[in-house]
């Protein structure tokens, strides 16, 4: 096993995901199986009890684990399904430890958090990249992204970790790479005493990096690579430029220019075979036609809704049709917010807050036959939506919004549960399509698998009504709904199940693609012209 090592300096939020993601994806372009570990020194066990509005995205993966936002870019770059084992925080490192002593797996040794610390973060950290991933494969190389930057406390102990790894493989099986910012300033010139001090903190540590990573606005040239060089010990040709993109995917094809690929596989002792260039003729479609979806949310972060951004780019380039998003706060927008957009999407969330602008964007778009995909909540939404204003239940809700007619229910196995943390419907679940409907025609089949998240479901004393004022349940889990469309409308589609969690470039989700499509042909309509 081969490993590479992504560390951050100087700040917050360089894109050491991204870098790592895309550093992957160059190894797998060279048909390498490649895995990834995300590291995040937070005390939390997962990341499911986290505000997403401070942390982003909740990504849920395969088995249900409630995980950090970047290991939901290592799973659309690299086209693998991780597990829970993939993110490892302190919060879990120290619950395994604290587990083993009260045991006495320790036999009475004092419990300390060199070494047995550091001994269970090495052994997540292999545990993880023997893992299998896609069809029993296992990795030949695992990407591990240490959390947070350089000199946190928080992220002593991995640090540590990692540099007692250094010292146990031969020199070929751990390469570290470094993401450092180089800013500039209003003179135009690049300053590299950030990096230079960030590499200081990491050598205290008793790391060197192998390879820097630079994080500017623009390319920075051989002059400032070789400065960089000069005070941190890498060879220059391991000074990688990584400027500003528009697009995340991007990011490879800039890396590949400057030769980390090369680098990497000197480093490693690996062969450096000849590029596939399929993924990159995916990402580098180009665009001849534009919408623009409105997204009704209530967290004002465009993080929250990382997966769904993603997978709207996905099938908007699967389509040659680039998706402007228009962002619409659900506690203020108005009507005439929609009346000139091409879809209206409603993504999940939980609480009250911002509940009836949703409800009013979804009945717009029934009404108006505007594009419409509900997710997760807006399926639930969806259902509230029609319960009012078709089906005759004026007063209809759910019960996590208070008091009417609960048309959506707790789910059973959730009475009673007072722990929040990895309680909900999490992960993945087979579903029945509906032969004949939208949705089979979107999957070009019956039977699939999607991930969850939630607690709520629509209440089974109610489906009879609803299906009987025409909504349509075209999908199921066993007893639950998972699926409702409308048979008159252009494209009115809500999933009880996140389908952003499983879409990638080469893959993009078929919702997403029906939803795009749906909108592109109401854009090109001659009342639209």
């Amino acid at each position: 096993m081969k490993y590479i090592i992504v560390t951050g300096g100087v700040m917050s939020g360089l894109g050491k995901g991204i870098t790592t993601a895309s550093i992957g994806r160059l190894l797998k372009n060279r048909g390498y199986q490649v895995t990834a570990v995300k590291i995040d020194p937070y005390l939390n066990i997962d990341a499911g009890t986290m505000n997403p509005a401070q942390h982003g995205e909740v990504f849920v993966l395969s088995d249900g684990g409630e995980v950090d936002l970047d290991l939901g870019n290592y799973e659309r770059f690299l086209d693998i399904n991780l597990k829970s084992i993939h993110n490892i925080t302190t919060g879990k490192v120290y619950r395994n430890v604290i587990d083993k002593e009260r045991r006495g797996d320790f036999l009475g040794a004092t419990v300390q958090i060199i070494p047995h610390i550091t001994d269970e973060i090495k052994h997540c950290i292999r545990r993880a990249a023997m893992e299998e991933i896609n069809g029993g494969k296992r990795a030949e190389i695992c990407l591990v992204e240490v959390g947070g930057t350089v000199g946190d406390i928080e992220s002593m102990p991995f640090l540590e970790a990692i540099r007692q790894m250094h010292g146990e493989l031969a020199p070929e099986d751990m390469i570290l790479v470094h993401v450092t910012l180089v800013p500039m300033d209003t003179m135009g010139d690049f300053k590299t005493k950030p990096t230079q001090h960030s590499v200081k903190a990491l050598r205290e540590l008793g790391l060197q990096p192998d390879i820097i990573v630079a994080r500017s606005r623009e390319v920075i040239g051989p002059q400032t690579k070789k400065k960089i060089s000069a005070f941190t010990d890498v060879p220059v040709k391991a000074v990688v430029a990584a400027k500003d993109v528009p697009d995340i995917y991007q990011i490879p094809m800039e890396l590949e220019k400057e030769g980390l690929a090369d680098v990497i596989c000197n480093y490693l002792q690996i062969e450096n075979r000849e590029p596939d260039p399929a993924w990159y003729r995916v990402v580098s479609q180009e665009y001849t036609n534009r919408v623009t979806v409105a997204i009704v949310s209530k967290y004002g972060i465009e993080d929250v809704y990382m997966s769904i951004k993603e997978s709207l780019k996905h099938a908007g380039r699967a389509l040659s049709t680039e998706v402007n998003i228009r962002w619409l706060d659900a506690e203020t927008c108005d009507i005439h917010d929609l009346v000139d957009v091409d879809g209206i999407l409603i993504p999940g969330g939980f609480g009250k807050r911002g509940i009836e602008g949703k409800i009013r964007a979804i009945q717009y778009a029934r009404e108006n036959k505007k594009p419409f995909l509900g997710l997760c909540l807006g399926f639930q939404l969806s259902v509230i939506e029609y319960a009012r204003h078709v089906a005759g239940i004026s007063d209809a809700t759910s019960e996590e919004m208070g008091e009417g007619t609960h048309v959506i229910a707790l789910l059973p196995e959730q009475e009673g549960v007072q722990d929040l943390g990895g309680t909900m419907r999490l992960g993945d679940s087979e579903i029945v399509l509906k032969e004949g409907t939208k949705v089979a025609a979107l999957y070009g089949r019956t039977r699939i698998v999607e991930r969850h998240r939630h607690r709520y479901e629509v209440n089974p004393e109610f489906i009879a009504d609803l299906e009987a004022a025409g909504l349509i349940f075209s999908g199921f889990s066993g007893s639950r709904m998972e699926v409702c469309e409308l048979p008159d409308h252009p494209f009115y589609l809500a999933t009880q199940f996140h389908p952003e969690f499983k879409s990638s470039p080469t893959n993009p989700s078929p919702p997403y693609i029906g939803f795009v499509e749906a909108c592109k042909k109401n854009k090109l309509s001659p009342k639209n012209r």
